[in-house]
């Protein structure tokens, strides 16, 4: 589970938890994380697996990938939701180190995770991985060039790997939470009553059903339905 120190990531992390999943929760935050361990125990779940890591220390992944292999044999399912918002900034005026990180973590991390993690989803009788996307994949705005051209990088990555998946017990897919009340949020929309959003964990709720070894659908991308009230 990766982006699980805050927003939506942490909010998966804890209802796969109380579902009683062992989780494997990944961030760059190692007090976040024993946080989020302490707030997990504290509800009578986890405890969890912590990995504190920076998705852009590619080599990292590749190392983790072969200890979660020495330690469980496989892994069930992957929920990628680490994200970078970028500067929302003219499309002329982004700069390359600016491009370049959000691309690395919403992009090539992602692409990382899939090459390293593939054999140990596919040692699972049914694994599952889950991309956190964004409309603005599809409906480019102004100022968003960074964000966006990372998020159609995904889908585009996620389903040409879900076309490839077919004839495997694996299914990809990809889930747009739509606005939701998060930090990263709060950030692009400043001026935005957060209080009118719906929760991360209101969100989790909907992400947490395609992890499920039932849940048949591939290279779909399903969005957050919110409901009444």
């Amino acid at each position: 589970m990766t982006g699980a120190s805050r927003g939506i990531g942490h909010a998966v992390v804890q209802a796969c938890a109380a579902a009683g999943d062992q989780v494997i929760a990944i961030a760059r935050s190692q007090k976040a994380l024993e946080a989020l361990d302490d707030a997990v125990q504290a509800a009578g779940a986890g405890p969890l697996t912590l990995v504190p890591l920076d998705i852009k220390d590619y080599e990292g992944i590749d190392r983790l990938a072969a200890a979660l292999y020495e330690r469980f044999g496989r892994i069930d399912a992957l929920a990628a939701c680490a994200g970078a918002l970028g500067t929302l900034t003219p499309t002329h005026q982004a700069t390359p180190k600016m491009m370049e990180e959000t691309l690395a973590t919403n992009l090539i991390a992602n692409a990382r995770l899939i090459r390293a993690f593939h054999p140990l989803l596919q040692l699972s009788a049914a694994g599952r991985a889950v991309f956190v996307t964004s409309g603005v994949a599809t409906r480019p705005r102004a100022y968003w060039g960074a964000y966006a051209a990372s998020k159609a990088g995904l889908e585009a990555l996620v389903k040409t790997w879900a076309d490839e998946l077919e004839i495997t017990a694996i299914k990809a897919n990809l889930f747009s939470p739509g606005p939701t009340r998060t930090q990263m949020r709060a950030r692009a929309f400043p001026g935005e009553d957060p209080m009118t959003l719906p929760t991360p964990e209101e969100v989790a709720a909907q992400l947490v059903p395609l992890l499920r070894p039932d849940f048949a659908g591939n290279g779909q991308t399903v969005a957050f339905v919110r409901g009444p009230g």
